[in-house]
């Protein structure tokens, strides 16, 4: 089986599951210029055949990251299901046609809210924030356009691992690999 359709299917598992409150949730993965990792939660926002997609401000520091290296992790654990899937590969912007789309679907708060967060950067205090937000509320009384430095990445694997609970500690462990976006997918299975 596609490894990717195999991922749908246990996503849509995750969704319908009790007690999972956001089966979109996955940790991405970074590295600066000079190696250091750094993660931190996402939303998954959209998966298909070349890939998945998660939007973000490209000046926040997962931005920068990504922007001085590309090549992230994404992890997705579902306790309730036993689970945990980690895909790797290569994050490349969206074209501008697939941001726009998307944030035009964002509520207009999330929308005003790209426009007044310096993601990442330093804040002097929350009342700057939030006069930041009234000032961008009030320029744009109906929907938002998005601001050129928001944006959406696409992750095209090349490695994605199941991980499934087992007694024992024998945990059975998938690993798919390909060499080339959209090449084929070999499988391995791993020791626990």
């Amino acid at each position: 089986m596609d490894p990717i359709a195999k991922f749908i299917e246990l996503l849509d598992r995750a969704r319908k599951t009790p007690g999972i409150h956001d089966a979109t949730g996955m940790t991405l993965a970074t590295a600066d210029a000079q190696g250091r990792p750094s993660a931190r939660v996402v939303l998954l926002k959209g998966v298909d055949a070349n890939g998945l997609v998660f939007y973000t401000n490209t000046k926040s520091r997962k931005g920068r990251e990504i922007a001085a290296q590309p090549q992230v992790s994404l992890s997705f654990w579902w306790p309730q299901l036993e689970s945990q899937v980690r895909f790797e590969g290569r994050a490349v912007r969206v074209s501008d046609g697939e941001a726009d789309a998307y944030f035009a679907t964002r509520p207009r708060d999330s929308q005003i809210g790209a426009w007044a967060s310096a993601q990442s950067e330093p804040l002097g205090s929350r009342e700057e924030l939030e006069q930041r937000f009234a000032e961008l509320s009030r320029k744009y009384p109906a929907k938002a356009p998005r601001p050129p430095h928001w944006t959406g990445y696409r992750v095209a694997p090349l490695a994605i691992e199941f991980w499934w609970n087992r007694p024992g500690r024998l945990h059975l462990r998938e690993l798919y690999t390909r060499n080339e976006p959209g090449g084929p997918w070999s499988m391995t299975l791993l020791n626990p």
